[in-house]
């Protein structure tokens, strides 16, 4: 086993082998075929599922020649179908689509790259895989040619075609090998299999990433997310599932969608687990009435209907767009919705959704964010998720914890939907603790009240709801979106525009301190900071409680790498901002020392000095080895507990100099932290 390999890496190699790949293969042998991930990692799981280099890099190459040989390029169909007729080749890879032919009662198969119709298929091979009539499914498929004199004769003959996905699921097999998982093991292997790195993300964005796969894992479940552009929202639906279909907003009708009427073929929600709608926002897009109304039926109640005959289907459905402006805006001038086209821009319609997935807290994508570790090859992963598909761990938390009674029961259903879909990614064995338990009950509550919140501005008819529950110790419990602890004096406004200017994005739990520091200086508090919220200055939080000292000592023995040298940059910054020019301050830091690259450490800590001195702050640093208390002690009397330090903001693009992030910190994303401020 590679020796290079991280202890969770050789932890998936030892309980999964045979369905794990190294995540980053699937680059190495793409090239410019335009093909899934699964349809390459289906191939790399064949050739790569090892831990050995040497056997990796001979994979590779017998996959690279595979996709050379036999996938074929749009632009070479010409030269491919010339090497089948000459008898030089007869595999291929390629998307095949399927549709009857009912003047001859033949099945008839169109191949996409190939650029070949009416191909001849078994009845016996489309009863097999249905899909093959909705949208069509990427095969490996032999084929050959035969000419024939008559013209009406198609020369190419299919001879066996085989769906590009797992033959077999070992699901008894899953979950034994899931328990020897802690958590956040578990969790950073779900994110390193969708082809992240865990590193890079906080737990709550990590839960962000997990929820747009409940889709494939709880049935008839509607998610909306909107965001920024290059989030990789529309990435999992377009990639990572053969049970899903990814297609344009503005490019499905109703009889693609759900029912043929004329031929009585069944839409895409018959056969699809997952009915992703990418570009879904947009105000100027043209929607056909009749879909939205036949859409909030079956968001509603599972059923669509053709003619006087009422049908039902499975599938979930997912909506990805764009948003173009900040969260302030559109809660200061409308609403969270408000990108959507007019008729999707519907209370009603709106209502169906199960959760509102925050995109604006999602990062856009940088090329560190992807790993290079083992995750599972992700057709794998997809059958773990649809072999979940008909269970139900809804009631896994009502022994434990109780919602208020004032949650009606269109939002009790989105509630337990989403937390039964994360019980089943997360924890398929049923085993959360109570805290677990809480965690997700709290993130699937506020998905929905996300969505309950921005109805009550669209339509005024919408009551308030309070979104609660009741813990294990009998006490109520109050769930608010991060935009509500965020924003409060917007928040809960019509949404109607006015001229006011916004408010500033200070938390609300940071709010009162600042005031009171504002007016009359400094007092003892306590601020919480949530993951993912934005808003916090190291001005904001450490500036009135510096000013006027003369000697600060910051107690942090996490100041070791980069990142962790430029908070204490930063953090000095703020002390300089405040300190009068003609005085002089002392900034002592008591940390650790690096075990492995102390000398880095020490050229951070001398520059740091240098760079200080002609601005009369005298920076200093003491090693020591016990430590472990985060703290900041003026001689002015204050001392401020930090519970994570100086580290209190979210990977972001040091290396970017044009990045806002990395110019202001109100634009970072923040870790979950608290500080607390005492007067000695």
């Amino acid at each position: 086993m590679n020796s290079e390999m991280s202890p969770l890496d050789k932890k998936i190699n030892e309980h999964f082998g045979g369905l794990v790949v190294r995540k980053d293969l699937v680059k190495a042998v793409k090239g410019n075929a335009i093909v899934p991930s699964y349809v390459l990692e289906y191939l790399l799981g064949q050739y790569c599922a090892t831990s050995d280099e040497d056997s990796i890099q001979t994979g590779i190459e017998t996959v690279k020649e595979i996709l050379a040989k036999h996938y074929v390029n749009r632009s070479e169909a010409g030269l491919v179908r010339s090497q089948i007729r000459e008898k030089k080749l007869r595999k291929i890879i390629d998307r095949i689509s399927v549709e009857l032919n009912d003047k001859e009662d033949v099945y008839q198969a169109t191949f996409a790259n190939l650029g070949i119709n009416k191909v001849a298929v078994p009845a016996s091979t489309v009863k097999k895989h249905q899909k093959l009539l909705v949208g069509g499914v990427w095969c490996i498929a032999d084929i050959e040619y035969q000419h024939d004199e008559d013209e009406k004769t198609v020369p190419w003959i299919l001879e066996s075609l085989k769906p590009i996905q797992l033959s077999s699921f070992d699901f008894d097999g899953y979950l034994a090998s899931r328990k020897q998982f802690t958590t956040e093991e578990w969790i950073d292997t779900l994110i390193q299999s969708i082809g992240f790195n865990p590193d890079s993300f906080g737990k709550r964005s990590k839960l962000l990433q997990l929820v747009r796969l409940i889709p494939f894992c709880e049935r008839n479940y509607n998610l909306i997310e909107l965001g920024p552009k290059g989030t990789g929202k529309s990435h999992v639906y377009s990639e990572f599932s053969p049970h899903g279909m990814l297609i344009s907003g503005g490019e499905v009708t109703v009889p693609k969608l759900f029912v043929n009427n004329a031929t009585g073929s069944l839409g895409l929600v018959g056969y699809w687990d997952c009915v992703a709608f990418d570009e879904f926002a947009g105000k100027a897009k043209r929607v056909d009435k009749a879909l939205v109304d036949i859409m909030k039926n079956y968001m509603a109640n599972k059923t669509f209907s053709r003619g006087i005959e009422t049908l039902g289907a499975e599938a979930s459905m997912a909506f990805v767009g764009n948003t173009q402006h900040t969260v302030a805006h559109m809660l200061r001038h409308s609403d969270l919705f408000d990108e959507l086209p007019t008729k999707y821009h519907d209370s009603a319609f709106l209502d169906r959704i199960h959760f509102f997935i925050p995109g604006w807290e999602v990062d856009i994508i940088r090329g560190d964010m992807f790993t290079s570790d083992f995750g599972f090859v992700v057709d794998y992963l997809a059958e773990i998720l649809k072999q979940q598909r008909s269970f139900d761990y809804s009631h896994l938390y009502a022994t434990k914890l109780q919602l208020s009674e004032q949650i009606s029961t269109r939002d009790r259903d989105a509630i337990n939907k989403t937390f039964s879909g994360l019980i089943k990614i997360i924890f398929p064995n049923q085993d959360a603790t109570n805290e677990e338990l809480e965690e997700l009950l709290v993130f699937a509550i506020e998905g929905r009240k996300r969505v309950k919140d921005q109805l009550m501005r669209i339509d005024q008819t919408y009551a308030d709801v309070r979104f609660a529950y009741t813990n294990p110790q009998g006490e109520e419990v109050v769930v608010q979106t991060l935009e509500e602890n965020q924003y409060p004096a917007i928040y809960y406004k019509s949404g109607e525009s006015d001229s006011e200017p916004a408010e500033p994005s200070t938390p609300a739990q940071l709010a009162e301190p600042v005031k009171k520091a504002e007016a009359s200086g400094p007092e003892e508090g306590h601020v919480t900071v949530k993951e993912n919220q934005r808003g916090i200055e190291f001005d904001t939080l450490f500036g009135a409680y510096v000013a006027g000292a003369t000697k600060i000592v910051l107690t942090d023995p996490y100041i070791r790498i980069f990142h962790q040298a430029r908070n204490l940059m930063e953090f000095i910054e703020t002390v300089a901002r405040v300190k009068p020019d003609d005085e002089r301050v002392e900034i002592e830091l008591i940390t650790s020392e690096e075990e492995f690259s102390s000398e880095k450490q020490l050229e951070f800590f001398e520059k740091i000095q240098k760079s200080c001195l002609p601005i009369g702050i005298l920076f200093s640093w003491t090693f020591e080895s016990t430590i472990h208390a985060r703290h900041i002690v003026t001689d002015t009397g204050w001392k401020i507990l930090l519970d994570r330090g100086l580290d209190v903001f979210q990977k972001y693009d040091a290396n970017d100099s044009f990045a806002i992030s990395n110019r202001l910190q109100k634009h970072r994303s923040c870790k979950a932290f608290e500080v607390t401020y005492l007067r000695q």
